[in-house]
């Protein structure tokens, strides 16, 4: 096989590293995990709290988001657990001037602390190998769950604002946040990034 013959998204997998945590493994999406992705993201609790997400969430979806994913400036890894089940999505995008987390999970996964973990562990892979300064993120202000998340992950809420979310078909207020790398530095160094939830 020449390098011709290799699928364009085998390359996009092998550029997204593995990272691993005390319960979960964060890797890129291939397409093979699209029925699951689109089975667990088609629901509209999770389309409603994501600017992205359309609801309904069909198979053909997933199909884009695997195909379209992890091109250009935004890194996407799927959230499994240990066993290989996939249970979520978590990833940065990275624009220049402002370098940006944003996660989901199912629902039956939700109040396990499994966002966290994976949150953590973006944010580490941020800042130790994407060589970021700072990142922000958002929560609906009807979604105190993910607000908590960001909370205990040591972002700091900076003001509210609207954002555009796409199952809705209109803007919603959401709380944003921000971290920086001093502030991430000084709280590995009081191990407070590595408690699970």
């Amino acid at each position: 096989m020449t390098l011709l013959e290799i699928p364009a998204e085998t390359f996009r997998e092998a550029s997204i590293p593995v990272l691993e945590t005390e319960r979960l493994i964060l890797r890129a999406p291939r397409l093979e995990d699209a029925k699951t992705i689109a089975m667990l993201a088609n629901d509209r609790r999770i389309a409603e709290n994501t600017a992205r997400i359309p609801h309904p969430y069909k198979l053909a979806d997933a199909r884009d988001f695997v195909a379209t994913v992890n091109l250009a400036s935004e890194t996407v890894f799927l959230v499994t657990l240990a066993n290989e089940t996939v249970i979520g999505a978590c990833g940065i995008t990275q624009d220049g001037k402002a370098n940006e987390i944003g996660y989901w999970l199912g629902a039956r996964h939700w109040g396990k602390g499994y966002a966290t973990e994976a949150v953590r562990a973006v944010i580490d892979h941020a800042f130790t190998d994407l060589d970021c300064e700072a990142l922000q993120s958002a929560a609906r202000v009807t979604n105190p769950a993910s607000r908590r998340v960001l909370e205990k992950c040591g972002f700091q809420w900076t003001g509210v604002g609207l954002i555009r979310i796409r199952a809705l078909n209109s803007s919603a207020p959401i709380d944003r946040f921000r971290i920086d790398r001093g502030l991430w530095a000084s709280l590995k160094s009081w191990g407070k990034m590595h408690r699970v939830a």
